[in-house]
């Protein structure tokens, strides 16, 4: 008899970007690319298991693109302007309310295994868990220490580990597995370091590429002319990769600019594809053992990435900008009584919304507090009349000292997608202040998909700039947030409203 509560297993990687996932860009997966002019640079054949056996989400987006406060959102159901988390730099409180938490309370068996990034000390270890063992801070690839609570619940002790990190994570998740009690339902969460930066790969896929080019993405050359002057100062263009660190050998001599330009590009995607490879023969590894206990029709199969990643995109590599390639997650669900094989959805999915979908489906009352919406409907193929059509995002660090991003706030609808740079950190901690003026930038997300034209200064796109900013500061309200005095004053001098 299936249970009444299934089972979850939740498999988070780390800036792992959508479009470095086959079933994402493959012309033979369900739906066909979500990009045509995207080219394929990976195969990821268990991560499209889970993609082939249930839903591909292909409008899914973080609230805020940077670790930290992207993985208090999916725990808490919240923005960060709630749960405090607004960079990376503040911690969450681990007296917060959680969906683990909820699970716990309803007679789950909850365990984390990997990365957690949530603050260092006793008071920000993991909690609503039966057995965690994490990295701390963003942890080694090879050789890591890692944390576990003490025997007397006090506090934590480090254990030392040999091997390579992705697979250790998943060795611990399978171990537990075959602790737990078979009569109850479990909820595990697999948080992976990989991909993150530096990228460093397991023996096994060490030479993965080496025979072949990667395809560049066709915003590669993105000069981004016309784009806010506080972007187009940001340093996170592949000639700011680091040659020791990052890409890990020195730069051939004699080269032109834009030769090096490709040799960097080349140097960087094939180990961050390479750790890739590691997280998808390790999620093989979970699935293949559902099928082998029975139990894979009794469990809720979710695969993500806390945000997205520019994979040479706009001439990028990193996160934190309002920008698609940055803002959109991979979401794969699988649960065979619910979802359809192969299915795909296109509806505006958020990070907010995990925890209320893996609560609702557990049959466990969502808090008044979060403010998520879950994705129960979207799962079973039906979309509510009320919808969410748009989508709000925040990004709270103005220049962290490295990259130099900017702080600032959008909406993205179905179409378009409205960004105010208001560069002001607001007194939030790892962030610097800034004299930088505030900006603006609008964008065609129909008639320009890769985002290459800003458009606010159109007279023709000043009507959708109205209706945008309306639609901003009507989820700002709704969701608590306010809006920056000086970019709404910009905005007005714009617009020639004000």
């Amino acid at each position: 008899m299936r249970p009444s509560q299934p089972n979850l297993l939740f498999v988070m990687s780390d800036d792992h970007a959508a479009h470095a996932i086959s079933a994402y860009t493959s012309r033979t997966a369900p739906g066909g690319p979500s990009d045509p002019e995207r080219p394929q640079i990976n195969h990821t054949p268990n991560l499209d298991r889970i993609a082939a056996g249930g839903m591909r989400f292909d409008a899914c987006f973080c609230t805020n693109s940077i670790c930290t406060p992207s993985r208090a959102s999916v725990l808490t159901g919240t923005y960060n302007h709630v749960n405090g988390v607004t960079t990376l730099v503040t911690p969450m409180d681990n007296t917060l309310d959680t969906f683990p938490k909820q699970l716990q309370a309803a007679g789950y068996q909850t365990a984390l295994f990997g990365k957690w990034h949530l603050g260092h000390g006793p008071e920000h270890d993991p909690t609503g868990f039966d057995r965690w063992r994490v990295l701390p801070g963003q942890g080694h690839y090879h050789n890591p220490v890692m944390l576990q609570p003490r025997p007397d619940g006090r506090g934590h002790t480090i254990v030392e580990r040999g091997g390579y990190v992705t697979d250790l994570i998943t060795d611990d998740a399978l171990a537990w597995l075959d602790t737990r009690d078979p009569d109850r339902p479990f909820a595990m969460l697999v948080h992976h370091k990989a991909p993150h930066r530096s990228w460093e790969p397991s023996r096994e896929h060490f030479t993965l590429f080496d025979d072949i080019d990667i395809p560049e993405p066709s915003t590669l050359w993105d000069d981004h002319e016309g784009r806010a002057e506080v972007v187009r100062s940001m340093r996170m263009r592949l000639m700011d990769l680091d040659p020791v660190i990052d890409l890990k050998a020195s730069i051939p001599p004699g080269l032109s600019e834009d030769d090096e330009v490709r040799w960097r590009y080349q140097r960087y995607i094939k180990d961050y594809l390479r750790t890739i490879a590691s997280i998808d023969d390790n999620v093989g590894r979970l699935l293949d053992r559902l099928d082998d206990e029975g139990i894979a029709d009794d469990t809720v199969v979710v695969y993500t990435s806390d945000q997205g990643f520019f994979l040479g995109d706009h001439g990028w590599f990193d996160k934190r900008m309002m920008y698609e390639e940055s803002v959109a997650m991979p979401l794969l669900v699988r649960y065979p009584p619910m979802i359809a094989p192969g299915s795909v959805c296109g509806e505006i999915a958020l990070n907010v919304d995990f925890a209320p979908t893996f609560l609702e489906l557990a049959g466990v009352d969502v808090p008044d507090e979060v403010q998520g919406t879950s994705l129960s409907p979207l799962l079973r193929g039906e979309r509510p009349d009320d919808w969410q059509q748009s989508m709000y995002y925040r990004y709270w660090m103005h220049d962290d000292g490295i990259h130099r991003v900017p702080a600032h706030y959008g909406v993205r609808t179905r179409t378009h997608k409205l960004i105010g740079y208001y560069n002001d950190p607001l007194g939030q901690t790892g962030a610097r202040r800034s004299d930088d003026p505030p900006e603006w930038e609008l964008f065609d997300l129909v008639a320009d998909p890769h985002e290459l034209h800003n458009v606010i200064g159109d007279a023709v796109y000043r009507d959708v700039a109205l209706e945008l900013h309306a639609e901003l500061q009507r989820l700002q309200s709704e969701v608590g947030d306010l809006p920056h005095p000086g970019a709404e004053a910009e905005f007005s001098r714009l617009l020639s409203i004000g």
